[in-house]
């Protein structure tokens, strides 16, 4: 091949007739990788970015609290049993045979006094409410004046936190942004839908990592489920009331999508025909997308987790693999 090339640049008025055969040697000879054009994390984001940039957000009032404004009988919900491991040792009861998990806290005070040096740390003090005669230390650290908004203890639900958020949606019709749904009573994972209408029937405390679970009630079918939430001091921001649920019908605005399609969006399933557009409303935004054009126009891949794909010819899905 080298040989041919140089003979061809060796003779003059051969130029165009060595562009061409560069064309024809690179598109024949090539893999196919080589005209692969990887999309940069920029264009990535630009699809993502495109999801629901019409719809109508719901912002929450973030829930403000702090060490120094907690009231006598506060209460808290206790996720883990392992939370026993955090008080201080007591010899009123078994820490080994107590278990909390299930049950509330209530907040009776605070004492002060360092472990190690002089610093006068706080010691907060919290009353079994199923049990009133056990008390259970936990010792933060902290001075009184180092505590900030936002302060929790693991594994311990603000119990005023979950009416905060419930007094602002419960009661109130939204539109569903995610398909990750669970089972309210095993708190299973169940096929869901995306997009579609429900009722939030109430918010009650969830689990250590998500403190929140939000339970609805579809607006067509009745259907009952739940999803888990995090709170606005969560690094988890992904898991947002914003990012779950939106106040506007997300169909208004897609107008050219068939009913048909919109109803396969709603499941998240796809099908040949579609449009890019359709696909990322059913699917979510790709974690990779590569470009790689030929004679027949422009063919696009489409990557998610798991070994997922789907292949696009000139905007249109002709192949998937999910």
């Amino acid at each position: 091949m080298w040989q041919v090339l140089a003979w061809l640049g060796d003779c003059s008025g051969r130029k165009v007739a060595l562009g061409s055969m560069l064309c024809v040697l690179l598109l024949s000879c090539g893999t196919g990788i080589e005209m692969t054009n990887p999309v940069t994390d920029k264009d990535v984001r630009r699809v993502i970015d495109q999801v629901d940039h019409h719809q109508t957000v719901v912002t929450l009032e973030p829930f403000v609290d702090s060490v120094p404004s907690w009231k006598y009988g506060k209460r808290f919900w206790v996720t883990d049993n392992q939370v026993k491991l955090l008080f201080a040792h007591s010899l009123d009861y078994d820490i080994d045979t107590v278990t909390l998990a299930g049950r509330s806290l209530s907040y009776v005070g605070f004492d002060t006094g360092g472990l190690y040096d002089n610093r006068q740390t706080v010691n907060l003090i919290f009353r079994d409410d199923l049990f009133p005669g056990n008390t259970f230390v936990y010792r933060t650290g902290k001075t009184i004046d180092e505590f900030r908004p936002g302060f929790s203890i693991p594994m311990l639900i603000d119990l005023d936190m979950v009416q905060h958020v419930a007094r602002q949606v419960q009661g109130k019709d939204y539109y569903v942004r995610t398909p990750i749904w669970y089972d309210r009573q095993n708190e299973q994972m169940i096929a869901g839908r995306h997009f579609i209408k429900v009722h939030i029937d109430s918010v009650l405390p969830g689990n250590a990592v998500m403190p929140l679970r939000v339970l609805f009630t579809t607006a067509d079918t009745r259907e009952r489920a739940m999803v888990w939430m995090s709170d606005n001091a969560s690094t988890m921001h992904g898991r947002d009331f914003d990012a779950l649920f939106v106040a506007s019908d997300p169909r208004q605005a897609y107008p050219a999508i068939s009913d048909e399609n919109w109803q396969r969006i709603t499941r998240g399933q796809i099908v040949e025909g579609m449009t890019k557009e359709e696909c990322r409303l059913s699917l979510g935004s790709p974690k990779r997308i590569n470009e790689r054009p030929d004679q027949a126009g422009m063919r696009e891949y489409w990557y998610y987790d798991g070994g997922s794909y789907l292949y696009f010819e000139d905007g249109l899905l002709r192949q998937f693999r999910r």
